[in-house]
C-alpha cells in the first residue's frame, strides 16, 4: 500500500449529526480513503488516505455532496524567475503542499496565483515553499500592492542597468586585449612587444574575475544549487558555460604544463562577454516587463486620492478609505469621481472613456449611476456612495484585469511540458558535443570542444519560451480593458477563436431595451383610454420592458387604479383584477392557453409582427379587448457589428421571445443565420444545445438576469456590461460598453493575441532548434564555422527582447469598428418580446 497521508479539512454546510454522517460517508466511499472523523463543533473533517485518493478528489466529492471545504486564494510574489524552467518548479514546489489544489506561476508577472485548502495551507508556508525551491516569494499581492510592485521593479531595472554599464567597462579591454589583432592588424604583437602575453593574460584574468564574481555572481549563486536540487534552469546553464571557459583560462594562466602546447589558449573574452551579454538581455527584458504591466498601473492610477464628504458640520476633505457607503459626496467641475454612486442633485456631463473606451462624455442628473475613475465635467453634482474600497467598479476591473493576466492558456501547457526537460536535455546535448568533439574533431579537439560545448549550453537558455505566452496576455488583456472589454478568465482570449456561432439575446443586445407602444386597435365598444388605464394598472406590478413602454404611454392617466391577485406568467404575460374587472395581458399564447379566441385581431396580429413589431392581447372578462403593438430600436451599431463579425467568418444567430414571423423579419434585415423564435427565458439553454449541432463552438452575448444560465452554459459567456451584476458574473468576457461593437473588439484582441502568441513561440522554439546544431559545429565540416560563445550569448539575449517587443506591439491595438460609427435607421423596428 502507498504511503498514508493525513488532511484535516473545513467542511462548509454542516448543521445537525445527519450532516456529519453524509459528510463522512461521502468521504469513506472514495477508494483510497482509511479514515474519516467529521467534527461539527469545529467544522472539521479529519481524512486519512493512500493512492488512488488525493486531495482534489477528496475536495471534489465533497462539493458534489453539498458540504464543500473552505478554499482561499492568494497571489504570491516571487522572485528570482529567469526561464519557462523555473516557471514548472516553481508550480511544482507549490503543488506538493499538502491541500493545494492549484498552482499557476506567471513568469511575466512574476507572481504565483495559489488556490488552497484553508487549514491544512496558509500563505506562509506556500511562499515557504516556493522560497525553499531557491525562488523567494512574499506575500500577498493585491491590487493596491501594485505601487509597490512597480517601484521594485523600476528598482530592479536601475540595478541591472548599473551592472550592465560596470560588467561591460570591465569586459571591453579583455575583448580589446585578446580579439583586438582581429580588427587591427599588428595589435596582438604591439601586446607582445610591450607588456607581453602573460601579462595580458593577468589582467584579463583580473578584470573577468570581478565581472564574474561581481556583477556575474548572481548566475553562480542561483544556478549551481539548483544542479545540486536536480533542477537545474536558465542561470545553471550560463554558471557551468562560463565556468568551463573561465576554468579553461585560468589553468592555461597559472598551470600551462597541464595542457597541449597546441591547445593553450584563454577564454577570458568569452566568460566576460556571455555575462555581459546575457545582463544586457536581463536589463532589456526588465524595462519590457515594466511596460507590460502599463495597463494595471493606469487602472490604479485613476483612483481618486480623497474626496470632498459632507458633514454635518460642513463639507470635508475625506482620504478615499475614510468614505462609508450612504456618504453625500460633492465633485466639482473637473475632479476625479471618488467612489461608485447614485446622482442625487446637480447635472454634468462625465467622461468614462476609462470605463467604456467612449471618448464622448456621458449626462448626468439625479437618478444617474456615476462610476469612481471617471472624470466630472463643467457641471457641479453630489451623489451617494453606493459601493466603496473594493466594492467599487474600478477596483473590480483592477482585480479582472489581474486575474485574466495571471491566467494561463490552454497552449502554455504544451510549453510547460517541453520545458519542463528542456534544460537537462540541453546539458546532455552540451556534454555529448563535447565528447564528439574530442573524439572527431581536428586539432587542438579539446579547445573545439570546449567553444561548442559552451556555445550549446549558453544559446540553448528557454527564457524566449517562458515569456512567449505570458506577456502576450499581460499586454493584450490590459489593453483590452482600455477598449472596454474585460477578460474575466484569461484562457477566454484562446478559446474565443474556436468559436463559430455568435449567439446574441435580442432585447438589450441587438435592441435599445426600452420599447415603445406604437399600435393600438380595439374591439368594436371599446375605448382606448379606458383599456390602456386598466392595461397600465396591471403592468405597473411588472418589471419587464414592455410594461414600462405601456407605462410610459399611459403617463396621462397617472394615478392608476389599484391591482389585487397580481400574477406574472413567466415568458407568457400577466393578470390582475382593477376594479373588479379581470384583465390580462399577454402574448397570443396566453389567450390560447386561457381559451380566448383572438377573433378579428389574428389577422391584425400577424400583420404587425411581420412589420417587426410585437403583438401583445388585452382581454377584459374574458373577452379579447384589444391588441397592442410594442416595438423596439434597434441600436445604431448593432447591424455594422452583425457585419463585421460575418466579415470574420462567424456565423450569428438570434435568440428571442418574439413570434417567427417577428423574428425573421429582423433576421432578413440584418442577415442574421439562425433564428431561435418564441423562446421562454428558461429555454435559452435549449436553444444554444441546438445551435450547437455538429459540434460548433458557441459564444453567447446577453445581459439580462434571465441571460445567466446561457451565459454559462455556452462555450464562451460575453456579457453586455451594462446589464446586471448576475449575468456579468456567469460570464467569461464583459463588455463595458452598451453595444455588440465590444463583441468584435472582443474577437479582434484574441485573434491579434493568439497569433501575437503563435509568432513568440514559433520563434522561440525555432531559434532554439536552428542554432542549437549550429552551435554544437554542425557548420564547421563544411564552411569552417563555429559559433563563439559570446555570440550565442548575444543571440539569446535578443531572442528574449525580440518576443518581449513582439508582446508589446499589442498595446497599439485599436477598435475594428470606429469610435463613431454612423447611425443607422432600421427599415423594420426592432421590438422586445414579452418572453424575455
Amino acid at each position: 500500500m502507498s504511503d498514508m497521508s493525513t488532511i484535516n479539512l473545513t467542511v462548509e454546510g454542516m448543521s445537525c449529526a445527519s450532516c456529519v454522517g453524509r459528510v463522512e460517508r461521502t468521504l469513506k466511499a472514495l477508494p483510497g480513503v482509511e479514515g474519516a472523523v467529521v467534527n461539527l463543533a469545529n467544522e472539521s473533517a479529519r481524512v486519512e488516505f493512500a493512492d488512488p485518493a488525493d486531495v482534489v478528489e477528496i475536495t471534489a466529492a465533497l462539493d458534489r455532496a453539498g458540504y464543500p471545504a473552505r478554499t482561499g486564494e492568494v497571489t504570491l510574489r516571487v522572485e528570482s524567475m529567469s526561464c519557462a524552467s523555473c516557471v514548472g518548479r516553481v508550480e511544482r514546489a507549490l503543488a506538493k503542499v499538502p491541500g493545494v489544489l492549484e498552482a499557476t506561476v506567471n513568469l511575466a508577472s512574476e507572481t504565483a496565483r495559489v488556490r488552497y485548502l484553508e487549514g491544512p495551507v496558509t500563505p506562509d508556508s506556500l511562499a515557504r515553499a516556493a522560497t525553499e525551491a531557491g525562488y523567494p516569494a512574499s506575500l500577498p499581492l493585491a491590487a493596491g500592492d501594485a505601487p509597490d510592485n512597480t517601484r521594485r521593479k523600476v528598482a530592479e531595472t536601475e540595478d541591472l542597468k548599473r551592472q550592465t554599464i560596470f560588467a561591460g567597462a570591465l569586459t571591453l579591454p579583455v575583448v580589446l586585449l585578446e580579439m583586438g589583432g582581429h580588427v587591427f592588424p599588428g595589435f596582438h604583437a604591439f601586446v607582445g612587444n610591450t607588456i607581453g602575453h602573460t601579462a595580458s593574460w593577468m589582467i584579463q584574468f583580473v578584470l573577468t574575475s570581478i565581472v564574474l564574481f561581481g556583477p556575474g555572481r548572481r548566475f553562480y549563486l542561483k544556478g549551481f544549487p539548483a544542479i545540486l536540487r536536480r533542477a537545474p534552469d536558465m542561470n545553471s546553464l550560463v554558471a557551468i558555460g562560463t565556468t568551463a571557459a573561465y576554468g579553461y583560462s585560468v589553468i592555461a594562466t597559472f598551470l600551462p604544463f597541464l595542457l597541449p602546447a597546441e591547445t593553450r589558449a584563454v577564454y577570458f573574452e568569452a566568460a566576460a562577454v556571455i555575462v555581459v551579454l546575457i545582463l544586457l538581455g536581463r536589463w532589456l527584458e526588465a524595462r519590457a516587463k515594466g511596460r507590460t504591466g502599463q495597463a494595471i498601473r493606469k487602472l490604479i492610477g485613476l483612483q481618486a486620492k480623497s474626496a470632498l464628504v459632507e458633514r454635518d458640520a460642513g463639507p470635508v476633505e475625506l482620504p478615499i478609505d475614510q468614505i462609508s457607503t450612504g456618504d453625500v459626496i460633492r465633485v466639482r467641475p473637473g475632479e476625479r469621481i471618488a467612489v461608485d454612486g447614485e446622482v442625487i442633485s446637480g447635472a454634468t456631463y462625465v467622461d468614462e472613456s476609462m470605463l467604456t473606451g467612449e471618448p464622448i462624455p456621458v449626462a448626468k442628473g439625479t437618478g444617474d449611476r456615476v462610476v469612481g475613475g471617471t472624470v466630472n465635467g463643467i457641471g457641479a453634482i453630489s451623489f451617494r456612495a453606493t459601493a466603496v474600497g473594493a466594492d467599487t467598479m474600478l477596483a473590480q476591473i483592477i482585480r479582472m484585469v489581474e486575474e485574466a493576466q495571471g491566467a494561463k492558456l490552454p497552449i502554455q501547457g504544451v510549453v510547460d511540458r517541453i520545458t519542463m526537460w528542456f534544460v537537462p536535455a540541453v546539458m546532455a546535448l552540451s556534454a555529448l558535443t563535447v565528447l564528439v568533439w574530442l573524439i572527431f574533431g581536428p586539432p587542438p579537439a579539446l579547445t573545439y570542444a570546449l567553444v561548442a560545448g559552451v556555445a550549446v549550453l549558453i544559446i540553448a537558455c528557454p527564457c524566449a519560451m517562458g515569456l512567449a505566452t505570458p506577456t502576450s496576455i499581460m499586454v493584450a488583456t490590459g489593453r483590452a480593458a482600455e477598449l472596454g472589454v474585460l477578460f474575466r478568465k484569461g484562457d477566454a482570449l484562446q478559446r474565443l477563436q474556436e468559436v463559430q456561432v455568435v449567439a446574441l439575446d435580442k432585447t438589450g443586445t441587438i435592441t435599445e431595451g426600452k420599447p415603445a407602444l406604437t399600435d393600438m386597435e380595439l374591439a368594436p365598444g371599446q375605448d382606448r383610454d379606458s383599456v390602456l388605464r386598466l392595461v397600465a394598472a396591471v403592468e405597473a406590478s411588472s418589471e419587464h420592458p414592455v410594461a414600462q413602454a405601456i407605462l410610459r404611454a399611459a403617463g396621462d392617466h397617472a394615478p392608476l387604479p389599484g391591482v389585487d391577485g397580481f400574477t406574472s406568467i413567466t415568458g407568457l404575460g400577466v393578470r390582475g383584477t382593477v376594479e373588479g374587472r379581470d384583465v390580462l395581458v399577454g402574448a397570443r399564447r396566453l389567450m390560447e392557453r386561457e381559451g380566448i379566441e383572438a377573433g378579428i385581431f389574428a389577422t391584425a396580429s400577424q400583420r404587425l409582427a411581420t412589420a417587426g413589431k410585437t403583438p401583445l392581447f388585452a382581454a377584459i372578462d374574458g373577452e379579447i379587448a384589444a391588441v397592442i403593438a410594442v416595438s423596439d430600436p434597434i441600436k445604431p451599431t448593432s447591424r455594422t457589428a452583425i457585419a463585421a463579425l460575418h466579415d470574420l467568418g462567424l456565423q450569428v444567430a438570434m435568440i428571442t421571445g418574439d413570434a417567427q414571423a417577428t423574428a425573421d423579419a429582423i433576421a432578413a434585415e440584418f442577415g442574421i443565420d439562425h433564428v431561435a423564435a418564441e423562446v421562454l427565458p428558461d429555454g435559452k439553454v435549449t436553444a444554444l444545445e441546438a445551435l450547437r449541432e455538429g459540434g460548433r463552438k458557441l459564444a453567447f452575448v446577453g445581459d439580462g438576469i434571465n441571460d445567466a444560465p446561457a451565459l454559462a452554459h455556452a462555450d464562451i459567456g460575453i456579457a453586455i456590461g451594462t446589464g446586471t451584476d448576475v449575468a456579468i458574473e456567469s460570464a467569461d468576457v464583459v463588455l463595458m460598453t452598451g453595444d455588440l461593437r465590444g463583441v468584435v473588439n472582443a474577437f479582434d484582441i484574441s485573434a491579434r493575441t493568439m497569433r501575437n502568441v503563435r509568432q513568440n513561440l514559433g520563434w522561440a522554439f525555432g531559434y532554439n532548434t536552428a542554432l542549437i546544431p549550429v552551435a554544437a559545429g554542425a557548420l564547421y565540416p563544411f564552411f569552417g564555422l563555429l559559433l563563439s560563445p559570446a555570440l550565442a550569448a548575444g543571440a539569446m539575449a535578443l531572442s528574449s527582447v525580440f518576443v518581449l517587443t513582439n508582446a508589446l506591439r499589442l498595446r497599439r491595438v485599436q477598435p475594428v469598428l470606429g469610435d463613431d460609427p454612423p447611425h443607422v435607421e432600421a427599415e423594420i423596428p426592432l421590438t422586445a418580446a414579452p418572453a424575455e
